[in-house]
Parts: C-alpha cells; structure tokens; sequence
C-alpha cells in the first residue's frame, strides 16, 4: 500500500498540472473564436495525449459523454500507460465551452483523479445541487430545503445578514423560480452564464470571490469534479441527478445506478485520495487565463490533495513551445 501511495504522490502532482495546462493552452489558441467545438475539441485532444503518458491504469468515469457521443475521453475509456495504480478519473478539458468561444472569465480546464472505486459513475445528464464553503456544522444547508431557508441559515451562521449573502446560479430559464425565491429572502444573485464547476468552488473564498453559497442544476460530471474538489479544500455539496427521460435513466442504470431519488453528500460523490487539478483558460474569480507573450507561454494552475490538505498555486512559464503544438 505504501509502495502505490508513492506512486500516486508521483502521478497526482505535477504530473496533473501538466495535463490541464497543456489543455488550457490548446483551447486558449482559440479563445472569443466563435466555434465551441472546435475549442473542446483541441483541449481534449491535448489532455488526451498527456494522460496517456501516464504511468496509470486510469478509467474515465467522468468525461465527455458516452462512448457512442465522444470520440475521445468518453466515460468508461482507458487511459494511461498501463502501468502504475488504478485510478478513476473525472475531467472536463474545457469546462466553459461557450465563454471560452466567447472570451468570457472564468473557462478551465479541469481533472480530478482519485483511487479506483472513489468518483461517482455518473452518465452525462444534469443534477441538482447546493454547495457551501468549509468551516460550517455539517449539513448546514439542505438540497431538500426552501431556498430561503438554506440562505437565512446560512446568514446566520456567518453572523451576518442575508441581504450580504450572494448566491451563484447558472442563468438558465430553469432557473425563474429558483431566482425569485432567493431574491425574495433578501440575498443578491451572481448569475453566470457558464463554468459552475468556478462557481462552486468560489464559495470557498467568499471574501475574494463575492460568492456565498451555489445553488441550482447544471451538468452532472461539473458536479462530481467541484465535489471532488471540495474534498480537498473544504466546504459542504449536495446533489441529485435529474433524468428527463427513459433513455437518460437506462443509461444511469447501466453505471449501477437505480435510485434516482438519491441525495447525494460531497463525500459519496468523490471519496478515497482525491486530487483535484484546474489551469485557466480565460481569466476569472479563482485563476488567470493563459497568455501568449512573443516566445513564452504563461499558465495559472492549481493541484489540491484530499489527503494532505494541501492547495498549491502553480504560475508558470513555457519557453519550450514546441511542447504545446
């Protein structure tokens, strides 16, 4: 066991920097050019190529869809080169493909890889969720809960009153009576267009960030890869996958999943040795977009560890361009 763990100390440190950078910086090349697809595309591409330099037996539980919609890094593809540990892997090469094409904050490139068996097999359809910084008594806010509720409690925990708490949701149609009800107990609303995976980690650092508590339904692989980070730095999630149809719960069914009532905690969602990795590819509330300046590429990262409880903030220097494409 000792022998494994010092494996993936090897593997899941600058090892997965390398693999988020090289993706931001291939979706960076693209940046406010209008094609999303195109973007996603060249961030998977590149991520693809790093995580099969590996020396991991790694199984992606959290990708690009399906395999019979992903060309690449699909949910169930092996990666790595066979040898090492097994892992499971969340990742989104480009998480913010529309801001990314649009040159808007906050798009990351982004992976979360932890021992087999500890990230939820979650197909790709939406859930619901509720996330909060650390430092609160467990189950502080409830998915289940009024909206109102969940603000008022947690204004009363931080001591201060709910017109200075601010809620982050996506700015969705779905989402009307989600925003009318936080705006009627009093909070303010951070809307964004993309990214809720930026989103739920920026409650982690309200102070800096201006956001308090995330609230609402977005992509359910975002959802597994913010919760894997929470487990790093701290903080409290819950979710549900919502399932629209037979199709989408057959498919749920086939990754051993049947009760879809199911709440689940920030633990059961990202459990084991966690470690969490996310570079920018357009700047935003936790880190820097990528620059290209003459010869030199700069990249803004950061790697957690569940484990150690350590965030690490990596800025760097490319010189070596070829490396990049």
């Amino acid at each position: 066991m000792a022998e494994e763990s010092n494996i993936m100390d090897r593997v899941l440190a600058l090892e997965l920097v390398r693999v988020t950078e090289r993706a931001a910086v291939a979706a960076a090349r693209l940046r406010g050019r209008g094609d999303e697809k195109a973007a996603d595309q060249a961030a998977v591409d590149a991520m693809r190529r790093e995580l099969n330099a590996l020396e991991i037996r790694g199984t992606v539980v959290i990708g690009e869809g399906e395999r019979d919609e992903a060309p690449m890094l699909y949910i169930g593809e092996t990666v790595g080169t066979g040898k090492g540990p097994r892992v499971d892997i969340a990742l989104d090469p480009l998480e913010g493909t529309t801001i990314t094409a649009k040159y808007m904050p906050n798009s990351l490139a982004v992976i979360a890889m932890a021992e087999a068996g500890s990230l939820l097999h979650a197909p790709d359809v939406y859930m619901d969720k509720i996330a909060i910084g650390g430092n609160y008594q467990a189950d502080l806010v409830d998915l289940d809960a009024p909206p109102g509720n969940n603000i008022k409690a947690l204004a009363e925990a931080k001591g201060v009153a709910v017109s200075e708490i601010t809620a982050c949701i996506l700015d969705r149609p779905r989402h009307g009576a989600l925003i009318e009800a936080v705006r009627e107990a009093g909070a303010a609303i951070q809307l964004i267009g993309d990214g809720d995976v930026a989103g739920v980690i920026s409650t982690t650092d309200p102070e800096d960030t201006g956001i308090d508590i995330y609230m609402g339904v977005g992509g359910a692989p975002e959802g597994v890869l913010a919760a894997a980070a929470l487990r790093c730095i701290g903080g409290q999630m819950q979710a549900r996958l919502v399932t629209n149809n037979a199709e989408q719960k057959e498919r749920a069914k086939k990754m051993g999943i049947d009760d879809f009532d199911r709440k689940y905690t920030m633990q059961e969602m990202a459990s084991g040795d966690v470690m969490f990795a996310a570079t920018g590819v357009t700047s935003g509330s936790m880190l820097n977009g990528v620059k290209i300046k003459g010869n030199a590429i700069y990249t803004d990262t950061v790697v957690m560890r569940s484990s150690t409880g350590t965030t690490r903030w990596i800025k760097a220097k490319h010189t070596h361009l070829t490396k990049f494409g």
